[in-house]
């Protein structure tokens, strides 16, 4: 068996199952993520390299990463063109709706590719702010962007109900002075 094979044999068996979480956090789609790591293992794999197995993780991370803002930025330019058919007709259920507001896959499928990316790159690949500027190919300011609009965001969607003010429709905000 040659080199970059039983790279790609060692690296499926030992870090499939992150590869597949990480691009799960990213597409939010256990069927999606599936396809999202073999269309990247693929890609990784379909000529002879030399890189080890530590490389071939970070470049089949990197090519996840690409993958899923390309998908998202061609889905997004589709949708502008398709002809909407008709409106939904459906009307939530409240307890559906509570049960959405708190569940973290609803919370990240609100965000943006781009802030979603930077929020999974932060909190759960651990990267710095730097790092994820470098993985994006953007400014750290930007970053920093899409970290602060994910996380208000997020924080939006999966607050505590009841962890509000009792008074209905007041809240404490600041007064500029």
């Amino acid at each position: 068996m040659t080199d970059w094979v039983q790279t790609m044999t060692e690296l499926t068996h030992a870090r499939g199952g992150a590869l597949k979480r990480y691009a799960f956090l990213l597409c939010g789609n256990d069927a999606d993520a599936d396809d999202l790591v073999q269309e990247a293992l693929v890609r990784a794999f379909a000529r002879p390299s030399r890189r080890g197995a530590d490389e071939a993780e970070a470049y089949i991370r990197r090519i996840l990463l690409n993958r899923f803002l390309d998908t998202r930025r061609r889905q997004r330019s589709w949708l502008k063109i398709r002809p909407l058919l008709r409106a939904e007709d459906r009307e939530l259920d409240p307890t559906a709706a509570l049960a959405a507001q708190t569940d973290i896959r609803t919370a990240l499928a609100g965000l943006s590719p781009r802030q979603r990316a930077c929020a999974v790159l932060r909190y759960y690949e651990d990267l710095t702010i730097p790092q994820i500027a470098a993985a994006l190919g953007c400014t750290p300011g930007t970053v920093k962007r899409h970290l602060s609009e994910a996380h208000s965001r997020l924080a939006g969607a999966l607050a505590d109900p009841s962890a509000h003010d009792s008074k209905e429709g007041t809240r404490w905000t600041p007064t500029m002075k």
